[in-house]
């Protein structure tokens, strides 16, 4: 093999490794943002599903929210709720008005941030889900792609996957050194 075509090897078997490195570190990222953190912190991840908090959380918006007491919220906060108590529809949407109701019952104003209207019905304490803790655009298409089973299937997948290659790395390595010990062993006697 001539000195070129070897030097070609080292740089493409380099840029491989780069690349594959690259690939592991997006997903063993995206599984830890959408997954591993959320259950972790006791926090809910969510999608934005429809383009009412533009532009910065547009469609496809993975958004993990953590529960809060009511009491705590302020306008500007971002919120997950229920559209109806005790359903499991809900919306993201920013507080724009923090009250109390005839019942003295802490009451929401939201609105979407690309809305020019409020939202037609105040939110109560039972319907709040939490607020946001944190938000990653566009991640939250992947998320609905799967079940939330699904999602831990390929979480503990993904992370056997990786284990495997890191060990066959590890393993790989050591033989490498080995060869070289031996060989410059040889070299000696």
């Amino acid at each position: 093999m001539s000195k070129r075509r070897a030097e070609h090897l080292t740089v493409h078997g380099w840029l491989t490794q780069v690349v594959a490195w690259f690939v592991i570190a997006a997903v063993v990222a995206s599984l830890a943002l959408s997954v591993l953190i959320p259950r972790l912190a006791g926090a809910t991840p969510y999608t934005i599903l429809t383009g009412s908090m533009k532009p910065g959380m547009p469609p496809g918006t993975l958004v993990v929210v953590k529960a809060i007491d009511v009491d705590d919220l302020d306008v500007g906060d971002v919120v997950t709720y229920q559209l109806e108590s005790g359903q499991p529809t809900v919306v993201t949407h920013r507080v724009v008005a923090v009250g109390v109701d005839l019942a003295g019952r802490t009451v929401l104003t939201t609105r979407g941030d690309a809305n020019d209207a409020t939202d037609e019905k105040p939110v109560i304490p039972a319907q709040v889900r939490g607020e946001r803790w944190y938000s990653v655009p566009y991640l939250g298409h992947v998320s609905t792609w799967f079940t939330d089973r699904q999602r831990e299937s390929a979480t503990v997948i993904v992370a056997a996957v990786l284990l495997g290659y890191a060990v066959t790395m590890f393993v790989g390595a050591a033989r490498s050194r080995g060869d070289r010990v031996r060989r410059r062993e040889g070299v000696r006697t």
